[in-house]
């Protein structure tokens, strides 16, 4: 599994964390529009951490056309569960949740516009219908989170979503047939959470890697909102290279301490060594942290 799916031990006297930004109620309601499968659970328990079995349930009824389970990113899931109650609770609607690679591939072939890096082959993207009359002003809600890619499709009835960089679009803005994710161009980083005790160990998954092997730097660097700059190592039980840890899919995992220092927002930043393949940014983004 990419995501852990419990809380992280802590001292007894420690408070439970609410590990994300943007954060639903707890619960989510799904159907399958194809299957007409159903889910409804609660997720999230009380004490914050996370129900593997619901989330093993929400897998199911997220899984691919042909078939296949992949993983659902739990801050995907908590998304959601707040778009559910910006739509006033109703039961979310999803046309396209996971797809395999080899069947994102196959609608492509097809002709259909499914983009090359397709987010839903990593388990980052759904795509919700709603009623009409009601989509745009939800689209807007969504944009007003900051937290997600938000696409608007009024004429075929939905909203997609995404945990990757903030950016809204609509059909004409979309520019999905130029394969924008070709050459690693759209490569991002996601954190597991995005609140950590201090010193807890930080994992980090590298996304949208179209062109592998690319070639990460050992050496990042964590900014605190005070403007402090501090060395974060990046480590990986996948190299053994002192200065790079080398990408060979999509995502990757790798790891940073936490500093011993409270921070409201920090900043990770991590950087690719050359030679770059392709488009492959220099800089990877990174969503900002807090440390507590």
């Amino acid at each position: 599994m990419i995501l852990a799916l419990l809380s992280v031990a802590a001292g007894a006297s420690a408070a439970p964390l609410e590990r994300f930004f943007v954060m639903g109620s707890g619960r989510i309601a799904l159907v399958n529009a194809h299957t007409n499968e159903r889910v409804s659970v609660r997720y999230r328990r009380e004490d914050l951490s996370y129900d593997e079995a619901a989330l093993a349930r929400i897998r199911h009824v997220f899984r691919s056309a042909d078939g296949s389970e992949g993983d659902i990113s739990l801050r995907l899931i908590e998304i959601l569960s707040r778009v559910q109650q910006l739509s006033g609770g109703r039961e979310l609607a999803l046309i396209s949740g996971y797809r395999s690679p080899s069947y994102n591939a196959g609608l492509r072939a097809k002709g259909v516009k499914a983009a090359g890096g397709s987010l839903h082959t990593e388990g980052l993207a759904a795509d919700l219908a709603f009623p009409r009359p009601t989509l745009r002003p939800l689209w807007m809600r969504v944009r007003e989170l900051e937290c997600c890619g938000a696409g608007f499709y009024e004429k075929d009835g939905f909203l997609h979503v995404d945990v990757g960089k903030a950016r809204f679009w609509e059909p004409a803005t979309s520019r999905v047939e130029e394969n924008l994710s070709a050459g690693n161009a759209r490569m991002f980083a996601r954190t597991e959470f995005d609140r950590y005790r201090a010193g807890e160990t930080i994992s980090i998954a590298i996304h949208a890697v179209t062109d592998p092997p690319i070639q990460l730097a050992r050496d990042g660097t964590l900014i605190a909102d005070d403007g402090e700059a501090r060395m974060a190592r990046i480590y990986s039980d996948h190299s053994n290279d002192e200065f790079c840890i080398e990408v060979l899919h999509s995502p990757t995992v790798v790891n940073v301490s936490s500093p011993a220092a409270r921070a409201n927002r920090a900043r990770i930043v991590l950087s690719t060594c050359e030679p770059h393949v392709g488009r492959t940014p220099a800089v990877v983004d990174v969503n900002s942290v807090a440390i507590q």
